[in-house]
């Protein structure tokens, strides 16, 4: 399973998404690659600040840039999963790791400016199902509002995602204090053990791309 998270828009929660997602497959006893492809090196920074927790498993983080294809394909012959951060940018690294990965999740929040980029997704996926036909993409809303009368906006960011073909996980994150925390930390919502309803986002999340593992 090679697991790419990506996407044009920054901001949307990507490496957040990446690291938890990780974190969450090495509970279930998976052998874990987690793959820092953003030339910001959220990922690898966060995995910097775990290594100063003894308390935290290790978890195993590589950097790579540029056409990534080939990387991966070496990668998967030694990890039982690999979760790639390709960042909030249109990269080759990004359109490389949808070349050969099974599953594809794009962060959007449910804002006009990061719907708006649905369409150029639409189009990076188009081209990596020419040569990738088995690819699993889907869309999930990150940092939504909790306030009972936002439901439609969430509602509405779905419907979005679904007219670009990308099929919308049931489950979406919040936002919550508790994922910058864990991600300056080092950690994971799953491990803060801080916020019930972070690590039931995530749970479910998990759930709907893999189910039970």
């Amino acid at each position: 399973m090679i697991l790419v998270l990506g996407g044009e828009k920054g901001g949307s929660g990507k490496s957040c998404l990446a690291q938890n997602l990780a974190i969450w497959l090495q509970r279930q006893g998976n052998d874990v690659l987690l793959v820092d492809a953003d030339p910001q090196g959220t990922s690898l920074d966060w995995a910097r600040e775990r290594e100063q927790n003894p308390d935290l498993p290790d978890l195993r983080i590589e950097t790579a840039q540029g056409d990534i294809r080939k990387t991966l394909l070496d990668r998967i012959k030694r990890y039982e999963k690999i979760v790639v951060d390709a960042g909030g940018a249109d990269s080759v690294a990004l359109r490389s790791a949808l070349t050969v990965a099974t599953h594809a999740l794009f962060p959007f929040r449910p804002k006009r400016r990061d719907l708006k980029t649905l369409a150029h997704a639409e189009e990076m996926i188009t081209l990596a199902r020419s040569v990738n036909p088995g690819l699993i993409a889907r869309s999930v809303i990150t940092q939504a509002p909790s306030l009972p009368s936002q439901v439609k906006r969430i509602l509405d960011s779905k419907d979005a995602c679904a007219s670009y073909g990308f099929e919308p996980l049931q489950s979406f994150t919040t936002a919550r204090n508790v994922y910058d925390d864990a991600d300056e930390a080092g950690s994971s919502v799953l491990e803060a053990g801080t916020d019930a309803k972070a690590v039931e986002e995530i749970e479910q999340i998990a759930a709907e791309l893999w189910g039970a593992e």
